[in-house]
């Protein structure tokens, strides 16, 4: 039996995904949440088989969420699901470990197809997406330059995220479990490791990035101890 998480913020099509999946003979639905801070922890205490994430959670997004699982629960198997066919997308979902990334609007069966092979160790994206496509666009953008982004520490993601959504320190404090002194503390981390002046300038880094809004979002803390200013 296969034991599936699901990490969607809609209800409706949560919803939805329950139903689908437990029609089949060899799923099982062992639990579901909207939130991505909160998926991370869920996986790390249920060890699903696989968990299926959408690509944008508020508080973290999936591919932030993947990154963390796949380093916190290895066992577990992640498949992105998106209505984003974008190739950076893809590959940015892929390279934080997923094993298969399902477009929102392909078949129903192509979820199915992809939670299956992830099980099995192999890999799988909906159509119209392919290896070669995501090949060809890494030939044509090149080598990617340093990205100030991977400086970042996975805390002061979570920050950045939080604070771009419009939390306020001490917000941003409850839901991290730290003081809202660590939180500006981190916050302004994030501000000069990025180059940026402000919340205006982190916000559109932020939408930039697709971590807010329609697009993805972001992270989970790698173990790091946090700063004395507590």
């Amino acid at each position: 039996m296969i034991k599936v998480l699901l990490a969607e913020d809609h209800r409706v099509v949560r919803d939805g995904l329950r139903a689908l999946l437990q029609r089949e003979p060899d799923m099982r639905v062992v639990g579901e949440i909207g939130d991505g801070l909160e998926a991370v922890g869920l996986v790390e205490s249920m060890r699903p088989d696989v968990l299926v994430v959408d690509l944008m959670l508020p508080g973290l997004g999936g591919i932030e969420v993947t990154r963390l699982v796949r380093r916190r629960a290895t066992s577990t198997r992640v498949v992105v699901l998106s209505m984003h066919a974008a190739e950076a997308f893809v590959i940015q979902a892929l390279e934080a470990g997923a094993s298969g990334y399902v477009l929102k609007d392909a078949g129903a069966d192509q979820l199915l197809v992809a939670i299956r092979k992830a099980v099995a160790g192999k890999r799988h994206l909906s159509p119209p997406l392919t290896e070669a496509s995501l090949a060809d666009y890494q030939d044509r953008v090149g080598p990617m330059q340093a990205d100030p982004y991977e400086a970042l520490t996975a805390r002061e993601r979570q920050v950045l995220v939080l604070t771009a959504q419009g939390e306020t320190s001490r917000e941003t404090a409850a839901r991290l479990g730290i003081s809202p002194r660590t939180a500006e503390w981190h916050r302004a981390q994030v501000l000069r490791k990025l180059g940026l002046r402000g919340q205006a300038e982190l916000t559109q880094f932020a939408m930039r990035r697709g971590l807010l809004g329609p697009e993805p979002s972001l992270p989970g803390p790698r173990p790091e101890p946090e700063d004395p200013k507590t």
